[in-house]
């Protein structure tokens, strides 16, 4: 669900046709339904004309969706674009913000993968990992989990407690496997 920005006027800027309150009117429906969903968004920093009162709105935003997941990215002109001809913001200040955003970011997903240690999850395991005996596959959140697993079970799903989180996946152990 990208949100773009958490600044209205940047949100307008950017051609959006939703406003930061009307974002999270949307988040607390789903939530409301759906209380345990894995949020994913895109997140753009350095927009030109984008104030640090801007950019502060944004940071709010992403901690109060608290995102599983978010993609970020520094505004770069497209020509052709009505953005394009508009004043662009020092490259040094892109850089900062957009460092400063996967902090925030990196810090939800590690909680968010964190509440999972102790879970047990079916995984589907569709590929090798880098280790020898490794396997790699995807929770029902789409985090990757990483397992010391036989490719013979690739592309199947195991029953797999969660053993430890990172910012960026899990680790787990097959909890039972069955002649199926």
């Amino acid at each position: 669900l990208p949100f773009q920005a958490g600044a209205d006027r940047i949100l307008a800027a950017m051609n959006r046709k939703h406003t930061g309150a009307e974002y999270i009117a949307l988040i607390d429906r789903i939530r409301a339904v759906r209380p345990d969903i894995a949020l994913s968004t895109d997140v753009i920093v350095g927009f030109p004309g984008e104030t640090d009162a801007e950019f502060e709105d944004t940071l709010r935003m992403i901690d109060r969706v608290r995102f599983a997941q978010a993609y970020s990215f520094k505004y770069s002109a497209r020509p052709g674009t009505p953005a394009a001809n508009l004043e662009q913001l020092p490259e040094a200040i892109k850089i900062a913000r957009l460092s400063r955003l996967q902090d925030v970011i990196s810090g939800h997903q590690t909680t968010f993968n964190t509440a999972h240690v102790g879970k047990v999850m079916p995984v589907l395991f569709d590929r090798r990992g880098r280790r020898p005996g490794q396997l790699i596959g995807r929770s029902p959140y789409l985090q990757s989990v990483h397992a010391q697993l036989d490719s013979a079970w690739l592309g199947k799903i195991l029953e797999v407690e969660i053993a430890a989180a990172g910012p960026n996946s899990l680790a787990g152990v097959v909890h039972a496997i069955s002649a199926a």
